[in-house]
């Protein structure tokens, strides 16, 4: 099972870094990372497998926007199903 966690906001150093470290604090693997500096602002977009997941799904995107809301950033997190299926319509 995959997962796509979308990451926006004003540039600063690390973030990539905290994304990815709660990621492997709940043993989500990141599969694919594109990122992108857009004027002042990061854009990020991950791939990741939740398969091996030490969290229920709902806690992992929990814990994300918690992270984004305290470091000022929008973090999004789609189950792969729900993503594949928004884009077959």
């Amino acid at each position: 099972m995959r997962a796509v966690i979308t990451v926006i906001g004003k540039d600063m150093v690390g973030i990539l870094a905290r994304v990815s470290a709660e990621c492997a604090q709940a043993d989500v693997n990141i599969l694919e990372v594109t990122q992108s500096i857009l004027q002042e602002m990061f854009v990020m977009i991950m791939m990741v497998d939740i398969s091996k997941a030490n969290i229920p799904f709902d806690q992992l995107v929990n814990r994300l926007v918690t992270l984004g809301d305290e470091q000022g950033l929008k973090i999004h997190v789609m189950h792969e199903d729900i993503f594949n299926s928004m884009h077959r319509i």
